[in-house]
């Protein structure tokens, strides 16, 4: 299978780090393909210019974003790996879904009715964030996290979500938390 894993954290050291290379060992122990797309490593610009939004209805992109584009459209699986920042995706991952998820490519409007175009992919989402999910469900964040990420963007945009993972608690996490969720990830992938 082909994965693709979005990836955005600035820190080589942090916990997220150390998620993705769970899930790339994992993929690699099955002869996967991976292609990781780090966007804090290749300088994604997440500004999305007046330029992006002319070229955008008319399919005509930015030679950054096709390039974003042409992996996911070589991907079968696409991988989000990205912290809860301020309840919402770091603003360099929000700016990539502005500029690449654009009309014509990941939905469009037919008569009307919306219709999303990266149908027949699967995603998963990796989250950490450092409340606990008790204190999200208790003011109603787990619902909001889950209807701005995966109905209005994902979902919106025909993937298919297999699995989101939220992993609370992740700036206080013990070694052996840390060990639980590799092997909660490393048993997603094994499937």
């Amino acid at each position: 299978m082909k994965h693709l894993i979005i990836y955005a954290h600035p820190n080589n050291g942090s916990l997220n780090h150390h998620l993705l290379q769970t899930v790339v060992e994992s993929l690699q122990s099955k002869n996967h393909e991976i292609e990781i797309r780090d966007l804090y490593q290749i300088n994604f610009s997440p500004t999305l210019s007046f330029d992006d939004m002319k070229g955008q209805r008319m399919g005509n992109v930015a030679d950054d974003v096709k390039q974003e584009q042409d992996f996911i459209s070589w991907a079968e699986h696409i991988i989000f790996i990205y912290p809860i920042w301020w309840t919402g995706m770091p603003a360099i991952m929000k700016g990539f879904i502005d500029r690449v998820f654009s009309y014509s490519f990941a939905y469009r409007y037919d008569q009307g009715v919306q219709k999303g175009l990266l149908v027949g992919k699967q995603a998963t989402i990796i989250n950490t964030h450092g409340k606990s999910k008790a204190e999200y469900e208790s003011i109603g964040m787990d619902k909001a996290l889950s209807l701005t990420s995966d109905k209005g963007i994902f979902l919106y945009c025909g993937l298919e979500i297999n699995t989101h993972f939220f992993l609370d608690k992740a700036d206080r996490a013990t070694s052996e938390v840390i060990e639980e969720w590799e092997t909660k990830i490393k048993n997603h992938f094994s499937k």
